[in-house]
């Protein structure tokens, strides 16, 4: 099983946005917002409604960990989707499949949809996981504060978030870089 990274540059994570955003299906565009805005895993976005968005808190029982979690999206972001969802009804998925009437996206497509948004950009170790680390890493960058996302990943130690989001790796490639005999 391979390793998966964050997307470290913030300027790939505006242009995907940005090509996202153009297509006709806002579904993959959604995905990665979500996904990349909020921290949750895969499992936990999928299953969420148009009338979760609309609420200022989304509220979740994480499905990993069967622990309840609300969770505050930035103003702007969330704007934005509900902009994009325009009227479509409270029941409706946010991520649908194109196969069936309403049903969720499965984790085996998002992880194609992942791997098809990052391949042109020569991104390695992209996953599922990719959009999570993303938010956790660029947290961490902004704020330092590794308290509060160790506690918004459920982790039971700092070390393990920083390990997790990629920080570490980081760590240890600048010092190797840098070291010479």
């Amino acid at each position: 099983m391979k390793y998966v990274q964050p997307i470290r540059d913030k300027e790939v994570i505006e242009d995907i946005k940005l090509k996202l955003l153009r297509k006709e299906d806002p579904r993959d565009y959604f995905l990665f917002v979500i996904g990349i805005n909020v921290g949750f895993r895969i499992s936990d976005i999928l299953p969420l409604r148009v009338r979760d968005l609309k609420k200022p808190l989304i509220y979740i029982t994480e499905k990993k960990t069967r622990k309840q979690k609300a969770y505050e999206m930035n103003h702007t972001v969330r704007r934005e989707l509900l902009r994009l969802i325009g009227d479509r009804p409270d029941e409706e998925f946010l991520i649908k499949s194109r196969e069936g009437i309403n049903k969720p996206l499965g984790r085996s497509m998002t992880y194609k949809i992942m791997r098809a948004i990052t391949e042109e950009y020569g991104l390695e170790g992209i996953g599922n996981h990719t959009l999570r680390k993303t938010y956790g890493y660029h947290f961490y960058k902004e704020t330092k504060d590794i308290a509060t996302l160790q506690k918004i990943f459920n982790h039971s130690d700092p070390n393990v978030t920083l390990r997790y989001i990629g920080i570490t790796q980081d760590t240890i490639n600048l010092s190797t870089r840098r070291f010479r005999l």
